[in-house]
């Protein structure tokens, strides 16, 4: 076979595997259809949007709503559900809980290890959790804790150094992890064996606090969220 007759026969290949993905994914699209969140929802008529809750007081925590923040109203795709509140305790101690949950986009839903370095945060250790989550039975929940380091300018001009403590897992319908790649091999297994585009969420809190007082206040994080999960999350195994 001359050279050009094998230049040919390879770009003829190239064509028909190029044509074929892109068949395979149009028709995996079309077949498909979205699942249900691992959340409690209320469905907004005529969108894939829906409301979200996060409880507005837990055990001595009272909270207020946060708005919709700039990233997720500009940069993610327009399905995205959202909703946000600060915690706060009777001595000081505070934190962000926010939901994050896609429609049809997948890409609603990000790596972790992306948005906190863009906001000056270092990461200074990994490590998974699990959570006591209370019901009828009760469970335990993988979660992945970081702690996170950061340096501000106070109002005196000086350097402040502030660790953070950040805690987040990702859900769909009787399915939780901690890890992205496990939330991505799931959502294509199930594309591909059973036509289903898994409709997952991405929940975290956080809270800051000065070096040395990680552990104190993780304490009191774990002890929010364990208590107000079940206010909005479905147990691992419920069908909605």
């Amino acid at each position: 076979m001359n050279p050009s007759t094998k230049k040919w026969l390879l770009f003829s290949v190239t064509l028909v595997l190029i044509g074929g993905a892109a068949w395979a994914l149009t028709a995996l699209k079309a077949n498909q259809h979205l699942g249900a969140p691992g959340l409690k929802t209320v469905a907004i008529p005529g969108q894939v949007n829906v409301q979200l809750a996060l409880p507005e007081t837990v055990l001595n925590f009272t909270s207020t709503n946060m708005p919709e923040p700039e990233t997720v109203k500009n940069y993610l795709p327009k399905d995205t559900s959202y909703i946000g509140r600060r915690y706060f305790g009777t001595n000081g101690f505070w934190a962000d809980g926010t939901v994050i949950l896609m429609g049809a986009d997948r890409t609603s839903i990000h790596r972790p290890d992306y948005c906190l370095p863009g906001q000056g945060w270092q990461i200074r250790d990994k490590a998974e959790v699990k959570l006591t989550i209370p019901g009828q039975p009760a469970y335990e929940m993988p979660v992945k804790k970081w702690i996170i380091h950061n340096t501000f300018t106070g109002a005196d001009g000086q350097q402040q150094e502030v660790s953070g403590i950040y805690v987040f897992w990702f859900v769909t319908e009787g399915q939780t992890t901690g890890e992205f790649p496990v939330m991505l091999r799931s959502m294509l297994f199930n594309q591909l064996r059973h036509g289903v585009l898994q409709r997952w969420a991405y929940i975290s809190y956080f809270t800051a606090c000065q070096p040395g007082q990680e552990d104190a206040t993780f304490a009191q994080l774990r002890q929010l969220i364990a208590t107000s999960v079940p206010d909005f999350q479905l147990p691992p195994g419920d069908a909605k």
